[in-house]
């Protein structure tokens, strides 16, 4: 496609969903949760289409000899197509953010100050690889009363474009304003340049994907972005942890999902629980196919690990690669994590609770755990249905993002006849 016929394709996509996002912020909840249960059932109906469409770009990617890390987050099954419609029949089932009273207080003047939720607008979410974005980004921007515009990757084109037919089908017929999805069904990356100057069209950018994708999206953006570079997420085993329970912990942060950004990559162990815990976990994760890269001290106690280098401390491996290390004690352990890691996603296992209580409030990140694996920093997990990404910014949102997190606020001031003197 010629690049002045493209910047008018992508022009109007965006004219359209910002047009749409003014109609879509007064609409009801009850229109917008049916309009998510016909969807959740729409993709239900049609899931022998949506399988034979993700088909053709898994065999894509085995041909483009792509990691097969990507090809798990790219592969559909029937028991994950009704994950995703049991997922946008739970976010219909929550309360709606548009309109809630975040805050009311009445001057001594009278006058009434009321803080109130409402949408951001038009949102455009650039990503990669899992086709389960769609729907939920489709999903929470319906409930909270925004437009998106979709710019997923080449690899997951088919799979992407068929949800979209069946999902933004349901949810026009239910009375949804037409505009309020757009999809960019070109590759040509030209296009997400192109989107990333519209910011008179677009209110908000969320990039979800690798490092990379998410560098160049907010180096290239003229638009506020929401975005976490990686996730280098630690557990550290304390002196006073339970161990059969800090094992358990270990190998699901780090085996059960190994691709993802709330993984662990680095095991973290006090020395006074190294020598009985670190032998036996070890064994596990081997048994599990887990490189293990380690300090000196774990290499001590454990033959057989690699040496790691300065590198791994700060590697997001999104693999079976794990990288340990032996500290002294909890202050070491903090020290580590504030040098090496991400801000994404950290956990202490301890029974004491005084080095519980100040591991959450000297570790700055976004999700911080006690006894409980890293794994968990995902909306779903976290009562939201879904979530269009985690952020590890300050602002505007923090951690996995949400139906609130994708509202701002106004204040509406009710008086009866005041004038300021």
């Amino acid at each position: 496609m010629k690049k002045k016929n493209l910047v008018s394709l992508i022009q109007a996509m965006a004219s359209r969903a910002k047009s749409a996002s003014e109609a879509l912020s007064l609409l009801s909840a009850e229109k917008k949760n049916d309009a998510l249960n016909r969807m959740a059932s729409e993709i239900l109906k049609h899931t022998r289409e949506i399988l034979k469409a993700n088909t053709r770009d898994v065999e894509a990617a085995r041909r483009a000899g792509l990691p097969e890390s990507l090809i798990g987050r790219l592969t559909l099954s029937e028991s994950k197509i009704r994950g995703i419609s049991a997922s946008l029949r739970q976010i219909a089932r929550l309360p709606d953010p548009v309109g809630r009273l975040i805050s009311s207080t009445k001057r001594p003047n009278g006058l009434v100050i009321k803080k109130v939720g409402v949408p951001i607008g038009a949102i455009l979410i650039i990503y990669e690889s899992r086709p389960n974005v769609t729907a939920d980004c489709m999903a929470l921007c319906l409930k909270s009363g925004n437009s998106v515009i979709l710019k997923g990757g080449s690899e997951a084109l088919h799979s992407n474009a068929a949800l979209f037919r069946f999902l933004s089908r349901a949810a026009y017929a239910a009375g949804v304003p037409r505009g309020a999805f757009e999809f960019v069904a070109t590759t040509d990356r030209k296009a997400a340049d192109i989107l990333l100057k519209l910011k008179d069209e677009i209110d908000l950018v969320i990039p979800r994907g690798g490092e990379g994708l998410i560098r160049r999206v907010a180096e290239r953006s003229k638009i506020p972005v929401i975005k976490h570079f990686k996730g280098v997420c630690h557990v550290f085993v304390d002196k006073r942890a339970d161990l059969r329970k800090a094992e358990d912990i270990a190998l699901n942060a780090k085996v059960q999902n190994p691709g993802v950004c709330n993984a662990m990559e680095t095991l973290l162990v006090h020395e006074g629980a190294a020598k009985t815990f670190l032998p036996r976990v070890c064994a596990v994760l081997k048994r599990k196919g887990v490189e293990l890269r380690g300090d000196d001290k774990t290499r001590a106690l454990v033959p057989g690990v690699k040496k790691a280098t300065e590198a791994d401390w700060a590697a997001e491996y999104l693999d079976l690669i794990l990288a340990v290390r032996v500290v002294k004690n909890l202050d070491e352990a903090v020290r580590h994590i504030q040098r090496y890691g991400s801000r994404h996603s950290d956990a202490i296992v301890t029974e004491d609770k005084k080095a519980a209580g100040y591991f959450t409030d000297a570790v700055d990140s976004a999700c911080v755990f006690v006894n409980c694996s890293t794994r968990f920093n995902d909306g779903g997990e976290f009562g939201m249905g879904a979530e269009m990404g985690i952020s590890t910014d300050k602002l505007h949102a923090r951690g996995p993002m949400g139906l609130e997190e994708l509202t701002s606020y106004k204040y509406v001031v009710l008086g009866h006849g005041q004038v300021r003197t």
